[in-house]
């Protein structure tokens, strides 16, 4: 749905569409285990859901080892290393994948949905070019799998915006969390709460970008852009809309870094597809008719057929004291990175 409504706004031709191979079996393991990938090889050729060893490997429940995901996986994968790759050998300077964005998996486990973890991938690719890579993570939800995978090194930062309530996966990313060893406050985590909205989002977002880039001095930006925030998803939780988000995005795409652009969480199809495409338009600069255009998933669009997501009458639980005090912490944290 995401491809047809970037298609039905003409915005292809605006872009260089590149055709990606899925990731080899090598590529995956510059982050996973060889046993995880195996075994994942093995159930997705088996279809077996119920191998004995799945649970292990976190296969099953939100990550079911179901037939051909070892392919899927792959596919997603090596889309985002060939995003990464454009950008190395400098064939522009924004490339998206709005398929990517699996940040939960870890090096030798499925968690929450991501059978790999792509953005790792990417950034480990964007690495071999650019020495200080910024990882910035707007899903709903904790970028945990990315913020492990580089907790001991300085020369990946990460930074996350999420939910972070009793009970919700994944149950990490407190302010108090930012790395470990080397990569000692080179993990910065914002825990919000219910309710955000475009104004105070963008004003967090915005102060801790800034902070951020005065601090660690990025050579290239790996964003993930989970559209689980928008208003009317099913995890009823944040209160954003599009233009929230791509106010985010522009602000980083005005440091003129290279910048991979990855999907994330996002369970209402056409609010998803309405996001992405809306910051596929704030990329490329264009602004796009309020009225969907006629195409194949035309019906899906009801009952309005525009783009713009209306926000609810949700209360926002995040209190400006609360916010200030998160925003101090982080800046806190930032004096220490050198």
């Amino acid at each position: 749905m995401v491809h047809a409504l970037v298609e039905a706004y003409s915005l292809l031709q605006h872009m260089r569409v590149v055709q990606p191979r899925p990731a080899r079996m090598e590529e995956m393991a510059a982050f996973h285990t060889d046993a995880y990938l195996q075994h994942l090889q093995q159930v997705s050729e088996d279809g077996n859901e119920d191998h004995p060893d799945s649970a292990e490997f976190g296969l099953g429940y939100d990550c079911p080892a179901s037939k051909g995901v070892f392919e899927y996986a792959a596919a997603v994968g090596g889309a985002t290393l060939t995003a990464a790759r454009c950008l190395v050998e400098e064939k522009g300077r924004v490339a998206i994948n709005w398929a990517g964005g699996w940040h939960h998996a870890k090096k030798d486990e499925a968690s929450g949905f991501c059978y790999l973890n792509d953005a790792v991938l990417g950034i480990l690719q964007l690495r071999r070019r650019f020495d200080r890579v910024l990882y910035v993570d707007l899903d709903l939800h904790h970028g945990d799998g990315v913020e492990d995978a580089f907790s001991f090194t300085s020369k990946v930062m990460t930074v996350s915006l999420h939910k972070f309530a009793p009970g919700f996966f994944p149950g990490t990313g407190d302010v108090t969390e930012v790395g470990l060893g080397k990569g000692r406050y080179y993990s910065v985590n914002v825990p919000l709460q219910d309710g955000i909205r475009n104004e105070t989002y963008y004003q967090i977002c915005e102060t801790v970008l800034k902070d951020v880039h005065a601090a660690f001095h990025p050579e290239a930006v790996v964003l993930q852009l989970g559209a689980d925030t928008i208003a009317g998803d099913p995890m009823c939780a944040f209160n954003l809309t599009p233009e929230g988000i791509g106010k985010c995005l522009n602000y980083v795409l005005q440091w003129q870094l290279p910048t991979l652009i990855l999907g994330g969480g996002g369970y209402h199809l056409a609010n998803t597809a309405r996001c992405w495409t809306y910051l596929t338009g704030v990329i490329l600069g264009k602004t796009l008719p309020s009225e969907i255009p006629d195409h194949e998933f035309f019906t899906e669009y009801g009952p309005d057929y525009v783009l713009e997501i209306t926000p609810s009458c949700r209360p926002d639980r995040n209190e400006p004291q609360r916010i200030q005090e998160l925003l101090g912490c982080v800046k806190g944290h930032l004096k220490h990175v050198t």
